[in-house]
């Protein structure tokens, strides 16, 4: 089964997120910034959902030490976030998200989007 990691600190969004994949996704969790990089390069998931907006390490830091780094570069990532203005979502893209997904959102959807752009097992 794929690998889903979702970086964010907001409980609620991760359990829905796990709540609407687990059929079709193993999700790995991670709600503190600081361990973000350490996790993803243990696990080495198959695609990234990260929050721009949480304490102390910023989503837009982790997406830009993992894009600097060559082993983790290709990883996909999609940016999910409250910051919903068109600067921050072409600075998300420009700094290597594929996706800029602003909150509220819809599971269901995200989940199309990951299954178009990693298939499912």
């Amino acid at each position: 089964m794929k690998k889903i990691m979702v970086i964010d600190d907001e409980p609620f969004i991760s359990m829905m997120i796990e709540d609407k994949f687990k059929d079709n996704f193993q999700v790995l969790s991670i709600r503190d910034s600081t361990i973000a990089l350490d996790a993803i390069k243990k696990e080495r998931p198959d695609l990234i959902i990260l929050d721009w907006m949480m304490p102390r390490v910023s989503g837009l830091d982790i997406l830009k030490s993992l894009k600097a780094d060559p082993e983790l570069k290709g990883i996909p990532v999609f940016m999910l976030t409250a910051k919903g203005q068109e600067d921050d979502e072409l600075a998300g893209l420009k700094y290597g998200a594929e996706r800029y997904i602003t909150k509220p959102f819809s599971p269901r959807e995200l989940l199309e989007l990951v299954i178009e752009r990693i298939g499912r097992d």
